[in-house]
């Protein structure tokens, strides 16, 4: 049982974003296993689902940009806290806390941006096999970093109304609204 209480009411579009990211990150996984497997199994009858390793790149790509987005909203991604932890509670800590989600955040802004500028850029190239436009893969990059600057900027506001980390990251608390 832990001695800090709950995190914050997490709102529930929040939440649901949340909750939506992780779920395609599931199912994108699973139809990658069934396409992949699918296509081993046809191997065995020297037969060739063609579009599996454009498929199987398209997913990844998309499912790599959006478990970026899911460790934001857990606060799961590589992070080197040393001399933020050294700095005393809880000014000093929620002010170090803001910069640097200030500073992800800009640069969150920057790949929604450039991300959009390249996804516009391939609309007018397709997939060899599939035929789709390049940019359904490009698209996940301004996509899944707008979703993770969402998710930076409920820390934010967690940030601002003076929450401390251990509390911003702990179990969350469902709100009915």
């Amino acid at each position: 049982m832990s001695l800090l209480p709950p995190g914050p009411v997490v709102p529930a579009p929040l939440r649901w974003l949340g909750t939506a990211v992780d779920t395609v990150i599931v199912v994108l996984g699973g139809a990658l296993v069934l396409v992949v497997f699918s296509n081993v199994v046809l191997h065995a009858f020297d037969q060739d689902i063609a579009w599996t390793t454009e498929f199987g790149e398209l997913v990844m790509v998309w499912t790599t940009f959006l478990g970026v987005a899911a460790a934001v909203h857990r606060n799961a991604h590589m992070a080197v806290s040393e001399l933020i932890d050294l700095l005393p509670e809880p000014r000093p800590r929620l002010v170090a806390d803001a910069l640097i989600q200030l500073m992800v955040a800009a640069i969150l802004v920057l790949l929604v941006w450039k991300g959009g500028v390249a996804a516009d850029a391939g609309w007018g190239s397709v997939l060899t096999v599939m035929q789709w436009p390049m940019a359904v893969q490009y698209l996940s990059l301004p996509v899944c970093s707008a979703i993770a600057l969402v998710f930076v900027a409920w820390d934010l506001l967690q940030i601002a109304r003076g929450v401390p980390r251990q509390q911003r990251y702990a179990p969350t608390s469902v709100s009915t609204a």
